[in-house]
């Protein structure tokens, strides 16, 4: 018996290029697949680098006026000329509250009428800022921002009156990897993943399912085929067809977007090499267990696309997530994968980092490939 099982993990190296060459005209013929290899990259990418933008600029908010004296008008200008803001004023608060629940601004400053009476008594009179909260994130932008301006104000005016500015303590800030802080700068490889995630695990979740569909299962496993050999022809035409696609997502992203690659095109190609074990083997994993497109493709989607986009930290902290929540994160190989391609992007080759992401994501392939071989067999012997 362990003979038999050793020699279903040889290939013969003719057997296995006659398969790939009729699985990879097989896939020539498929639009779907050449859609989804090809088109679906370039929008994914187009709608994260440009229709996505998590940057605050030029928010459009309400100034309340309701004061005429100098200090009013010069912290009003401050807020006009902002360039965070794009500043709608009016003389009272009200229709700015309307504009408000209409979602035509995201904030209100309100000047009050006792504003320059303070500033000449040397007091730093209250301004009002009311944030739409129905957008925590915009909400806590907005009210930030509007609270830097009048405290850049502040000391602005106490500098040109011979007074000590606040605060005391000057800050020099530095960001580092992303200085212009540009979202699209971890949005686009973030997407990178998801591209490798639809092609890796959805177009072969199908590939199974499609033989057992057609009636060609029963016909190909009556050649001298091994099992092995049946699985090698499945993964290598889509290894190599998730490879031109990243590519191609490399090449957007570095000459459309402008995202830095200052890691080494090695790096990225070992990196993506790794991430392509568990995607695959999941898929074929998924495909050899449902024997069906189209419950394979809704498994597909829900254990392999919505973790990578959620549960992943492409767009929200894991460490803000429950702890159980938390806890799953760990059995999701994106979560390794795309911190270790933003790091190649942003910071270079950091194999410190690295590296311990391919041997996670190298297990996870070993497992999937071991519990698609089983699958496999146990579908042949029903």
């Amino acid at each position: 018996m362990s003979g038999r099982r050793r020699s279903e993990w040889r290939i013969d190296g003719q057997r296995l290029r006659a398969m790939v060459v009729k699985e990879g005209v097989q896939i020539l013929r498929d639009p779907s697949t050449i859609l989804i290899a090809i088109a679906l990259p370039v929008l994914l990418l187009f709608l994260f680098g440009y229709a996505i933008n998590l940057d605050n600029s030029r928010t459009r908010i309400g100034l309340a006026l309701q004061d005429d004296s100098a200090a009013a008008l010069s912290l009003a200008s401050a807020y006009r000329h902002s360039p965070y803001f794009d500043v709608v004023v009016e003389r009272t608060a009200a229709p700015l509250r309307e504009q408000l629940i209409a979602g035509e601004i995201r904030g209100i400053v309100v000047i009050p009428q006792d504003f320059g009476s303070g500033a000449a008594r040397g007091q730093r009179p209250p301004i009002q800022i009311i944030a739409d909260g129905s957008q925590p994130n915009a909400a806590n932008f907005t009210s930030a921002y509007a609270r830097g301006v009048a405290q850049t104000w502040a000391a602005q005016e106490a500098r040109a009156a011979g007074l000590r500015a606040p605060p005391p303590t000057e800050l020099s800030l530095r960001f580092w990897y992303n200085p212009s802080l540009a979202s699209r700068y971890f949005l686009v490889p973030g997407a990178i993943a998801i591209v490798i995630t639809m092609i890796g695990t959805l177009l072969t979740s199908l590939v199974i399912a499609r033989e057992w569909e057609r009636g060609t299962m029963e016909a190909m496993m009556a050649t001298p085929m091994r099992m092995s050999e049946f699985l090698a022809s499945k993964i290598v035409p889509y290894f190599l067809l998730a490879l031109a696609s990243m590519a191609m997502c490399t090449v957007l992203a570095t000459t459309v977007f402008g995202v830095p690659l200052r890691g080494s095109l090695f790096a990225l190609l070992v990196l993506t090499m790794a991430y392509l074990m568990p995607a695959l083997g999941q898929g074929l994993f998924i495909s050899a267990a449902t024997k069906n497109q189209f419950v394979a493709s809704q498994v597909a989607l829900l254990s392999g696309f919505l973790p990578t986009f959620l549960l992943s930290g492409f767009l929200f902290e894991i460490a803000s997530m429950p702890k159980w929540i938390q806890a799953i994160t760990y059995i999701v190989p994106a979560r390794y994968f795309i911190p270790a391609l933003q790091t190649v992007f942003l910071a270079g080759d950091i194999w410190s980092l690295i590296l311990p992401a391919i041997g996670y994501l190298l297990v996870f392939g070993a497992i999937f490939f071991l519990l698609c071989f089983r699958a496999s067999r146990r579908s042949l012997d029903k």
